[in-house]
């Protein structure tokens, strides 16, 4: 509707096969608006900018200009300044992410942060060497989140137990995903219950 007010665009028949579990922290509706801004622009040959887009982008939700970008990028401000990290990589690691049959309230999640000013910076604890991440490299979400849902600080300590070198809620919860020098076995057996994905960086 955004898109049909500004460039005047007839209807479009739209299916949308989510995939992507609600309250769950991965910005999956974030990720179907900056899709859809896309895929409108392509469609009707509109020939948007970048900066176009991401000003559309911006109308949507703080965090949608970041699914503009099909790579690593640092947010800041409300989520709308990104800046490239070239230097950032997980070639070699295994990602496992986790939905456990849990959702998480956004507003329910932001309520319980406490904002705080940071000592480091990110970019600053990212270049340390992953292992060095676990005490450092923290989701503040968890602090609030893990009180109100104590299964998925369960579920992160299982992560660490079945080899991950690094795990985290994802943003505001309720997916956590561990990183991996070699790919855990059998991850279905120690996760019942919750959707899994995984995959080798390359």
């Amino acid at each position: 509707r955004l898109m049909q007010q500004q460039f005047q665009l007839p209807p479009v028949n739209i299916h949308l096969h989510k995939l992507i579990p609600f309250g769950a922290g991965l910005g999956g509706g974030s990720s179907d608006a900056a899709f859809m801004i896309q895929s409108l622009n392509a469609l009707f040959e509109l020939g948007l900018s970048s900066n176009t887009l991401h000003e559309l982008a911006m109308q949507l939700g703080s965090d949608c200009p970041f699914f503009l970008h099909n790579q690593v990028v640092m947010a800041s401000g409300r989520g709308e300044l990104l800046t490239e990290v070239p230097e950032f990589s997980l070639k070699g690691f295994t990602i496992l992410l986790i939905t456990p049959p849990l959702s998480v309230s956004t507003a329910m999640a932001y309520a319980g942060i406490q904002a705080r000013e940071p000592r480091t910076t990110l970019r600053e604890r990212l270049a340390h060497p992953i292992e060095n991440w676990k005490n450092m490299v923290v989701n503040q979400f968890e602090e609030s989140v893990f009180v109100l849902l104590p299964e998925l600080a369960r579920f992160k300590q299982l992560l660490y137990e079945s080899g991950a070198v690094y795990a985290s809620m994802s943003g505001s919860g309720a997916a956590l995903y561990g990183l991996y020098q070699t790919p855990p076995k059998a991850p279905e057996q120690v996760f019942e219950g919750c959707g899994i994905w995984m995959e080798t960086c390359k």
